[in-house]
């Protein structure tokens, strides 16, 4: 059962300034993933009450224009052949550090340890304003996985700690995220800040797109659906394989992949090998948001086998929909799943995957039955997250300026300790002087008087 604090609707006429926000990540739009989801989430709601800037890394495409309620600073870049990311440049883009000089941010909310999130952190620091870090990836697999050496990858994993270490908060999607941070190494553990959508409820009945006769599905044809990056590390070909066993012992399923990816093309060779590509449907990457819905709406099932996602915003936005969420035991994204009751969990094997899918339509009255718990438990909107951010930065704000005078007072008493002791210090040295004078001369009284007494004695 999910558990988000309510918060009075802002009141925008109520605040005396608005805040300058900056949101420091490496990738974004027209790349679709995750993380950029929720940046731009956070940004076009935030938006509406403070001033939000988002420093990011130039787009691939050099044609694409940013068309966004907020504003958008991007960077140089390095392009790295092979690979969906390319490496964030800021340090040399002169007119990307000019545009963050000139930002004035009220707080910094970084959601990459890499160039632009240390390039957040170093602009934090040195404006002695909040600092907060997302935890969203789980960088030990990752590194792991592009070096294959347990040694670079512990090297990476302490780069990318002492980076989040400098923050002052870091925020975790969900309890077994922050727990997974804390072992990298943290020195205190995450907060919880889980993510959400922005699909509502009460718009269920716009979402009306004919998905049947977009993909030339029959009515009685039970969809399977997945919506993600068309790439192994989400375990697409273990959802392949599943598949291709479950359309054995039932050809009433159907599976659609929204998404796109370096493996896409392989995807769809495997599946044309197998003979499924009457069952199998590739709708590519998906940004009409109405077309989006509308599929979560028609899909019967939500298939998420992923162990690399932390928290999976998909199970979201399926459960505004009514749509339950298949996951695999152990993974992340199975952290706030009960099996059988607002979703469901299966062991990590492709048989049992299969199995699990044909015993959930065995069921209909428990299937009925999860598909509302999916939207009571595992759905959560946008603005009801967004209410609890901006009253966290509120908070962060006010306390690093309380923190901040406490140590500007504390260094004037310092200051001016320290002048005293140079003072009193400089006293002592000029009394000891006077006193090795007297002593001087003190010392030549009796040479004097002795003096006198043999002239006397002479005479």
């Amino acid at each position: 059962m999910k558990e988000i604090k309510k918060f009075n609707k802002i009141d925008v006429n109520n605040i005396e300034k608005k805040l300058n926000i900056g949101l420091f990540l490496d990738t974004y739009y027209p790349m679709i993933d995750g993380v950029i989801t929720v940046v731009d989430n956070y940004a076009k709601r935030l938006v509406k009450y403070a001033n939000v800037t988002v420093f990011t890394i130039a787009s691939k495409d050099k044609n694409y224009i940013d068309n966004f309620p907020y504003k958008i600073v991007r960077c140089n870049k390095l392009d790295i052949p092979g690979l969906d990311y390319d490496l964030a440049m800021p340090a040399f883009d002169a007119a990307f550090n000019q545009e963050l000089k000139n930002s004035k941010l009220d707080i910094v909310h970084i959601h990459s340890p890499f160039s632009l999130g240390k390039a957040g952190v170093n602009y934090a620091k040195r404006h002695k304003i909040p600092l907060i870090a997302t935890n969203h990836s789980q960088f030990k697999q990752d590194f792991f996985k592009a070096t294959n050496s347990p040694a670079l990858t512990d090297i990476l994993l302490a780069s990318v700690v002492s980076v989040l270490n400098k923050c002052d908060e870091n925020w975790s999607v969900n309890e077994m995220t922050k727990e997974l941070f804390y072992s990298y190494g943290l020195e205190k553990k995450p907060i919880v800040m889980p993510n959400g959508t922005d699909f509502k409820i009460e718009d269920y009945d716009k979402y009306d797109i004919d998905i049947n006769k977009k993909y030339n599905l029959s009515k009685d044809d039970k969809l399977l659906l997945y919506v993600g990056r068309m790439i192994d590390l989400k375990n697409i070909p273990f959802l392949l394989d599943s598949f291709k066993l479950i359309h054995k012992k039932d050809s009433t399923f159907k599976l659609l992949l929204a998404g796109d990816g370096l493996r896409l093309d392989y995807y769809k060779d495997y599946v044309k090998k197998s003979n499924l590509q009457n069952y199998v449907i590739f709708a590519g990457k998906v940004t009409d948001r109405k077309l989006l819905g509308s599929l979560y709406k028609r899909a019967n099932l939500f298939v998420f086998p992923s162990f690399y996602d932390t928290d999976g915003l998909v199970k979201k936005e399926a459960g505004c929909f009514k749509t339950p969420t298949l996951t695999i035991e152990k993974s992340f994204a199975s952290s706030d799943i009960k099996d059988n009751v607002n979703g469901y969990i299966s062991k990590n094997s492709i048989e049992d995957f299969c199995n699990k899918i044909i015993e959930i339509f065995a069921d209909d009255k428990n299937y009925q039955e999860v598909c509302q718990n999916a939207q009571r438990d595992i759905y959560v909107n946008w603005d009801d997250i967004i209410q609890r951010v901006f009253e966290r930065y509120k908070l962060l704000i006010k306390q690093k300026k309380t923190r901040n005078k406490a140590i500007k007072k504390s260094d004037e008493y310092t200051k001016t300790i320290k002048n005293i002791q140079k003072q009193h210090s400089k006293l002592k040295q000029e009394d000891f002087k006077s006193k090795q004078i007297v002593l001087r001369k003190m010392s030549k009284y009796p040479k004097t008087i002795h003096r006198i007494r043999k002239t006397k004695k002479d005479n």
